[in-house]
């Protein structure tokens, strides 16, 4: 029986740091039973860094890392190739995956058909993994499904026994990408091809009342990666890419850079009902003294790191009543 589930969403257009994250919350929090990805596939990469070593996460929830029960739910697709890989590179640096990852049965399977495909795409600038494809399959119902794949047997499980049918279930969901990504809610046709919202996660087995914190994930900066123009090619941006080191983890593209924009994080926290917000990356724009964010088509310009977390916190405050703390977090990470 679950007692309560935790979900990190990303508020924004995903690298926002949710892996970090969901590393830092099972660690300090030390209480979960499971770990679950909700959301997505390859296309994401989750950057933590582990007693002192770096790992980039693809599939694999980071409960792993800390010997907790980690699942890759139904609401994702996997490329069973890669996710060995990803197993290997695991193992190969000490950490116990195998008796720790499991599978639902419902997980779809992205084939080399849906790769192959999803390669040739020169209009959203996917990350060419096969999500999409794979994900049009499962909803032509024409999909294959973990369970119908031999070499996954040891690893595949019904997630509802899982969650229902143990006693004192606690859950840490982690996504991936992020709301400005999502299907329904982002700038379409330039999303991804799955549900990033709390909803996502309620997916994936959990009722709503069992819903406790909501970890709404966004950067002091806005990024993203993809054919769309996101922003102008000013000098301040080309700074602020280096400085933070924006590079997708998947891709190793150049991620595009704009301004903070408000009423976008207001209502990505609106909608996902965010109790914690943790803004990431302050230091990037402490670093070069510079503090901008675009609220009503407006830029405002602020003088002080500290006038910058206090516009977001008063505008926050104001029009998001379900938000009960917002924590401005640099690097090294800290939560």
């Amino acid at each position: 029986m679950i007692q309560y589930a935790d979900v990190i969403v990303d508020l924004q257009a995903g690298d926002t740091g949710k892996g970090k994250v969901a590393h830092a919350l099972a660690k300090k929090l030390n209480e979960y039973t499971h770990v679950i990805r909700y959301n997505g596939g390859g296309n994401a990469g989750h950057t933590v860094y582990h007693n002192g070593d770096k790992f980039v996460t693809h599939f694999i929830p980071v409960g792993v890392l800390y010997g907790i029960k980690s699942i890759i739910g139904p609401g994702c697709v996997v490329n069973i190739e890669k996710l060995f890989q990803e197993m290997l590179e695991l193992e190969f640096a000490g950490v116990n995956v195998r008796d720790f990852l499991f599978i639902d049965k419902r997980v779809h399977i992205i084939t080399d058909e849906h790769r192959e495909e999803d390669s040739k795409d020169t209009i959203i600038g996917t990350t060419k993994t096969g999500n999409g494809p794979a994900y049009r399959d499962k909803y032509y119902r024409k999909g294959i499904r973990a369970v119908d794949v031999e070499k996954l047997k040891d690893m595949v499980i019904d997630i509802y026994n899982e969650l229902h049918l143990q006693k004192n279930v606690k859950v840490l969901f982690e996504g991936a990408q992020g709301f400005e990504l999502d299907i329904d809610w982002g700038d379409y046709p330039y999303v991804t091809s799955s549900h990033c919202t709390v909803g996502s996660a309620v997916l994936n087995g959990v009722p709503p009342q069992k819903i406790r914190n909501i970890y709404g994930i966004a950067k002091a900066y806005r990024t993203y990666v993809g054919a769309k123009k996101f922003s102008e090619d000013l000098q301040v941006f080309d700074h602020i890419r280096e400085v933070g080191n924006e590079y997708g983890a998947t891709t190793g593209r150049p991620r595009q850079v704009n301004w903070l924009k408000m009423d976008d994080l207001i209502m990505a926290a609106n909608i996902n009902g965010v109790t914690e917000m943790i803004i990431n990356k302050l230091d990037v724009l402490e670093s070069i003294n510079t503090f901008r964010a675009i609220q009503f088509g407006i830029e405002y310009n602020f003088n002080t790191s500290e006038e910058f977390q206090e516009y977001i916190t008063d505008n926050i405050k104001l029009y998001c009543p379900t938000v009960e703390t917002i924590k401005f977090s640099v690097t090294p990470f800290d939560i």
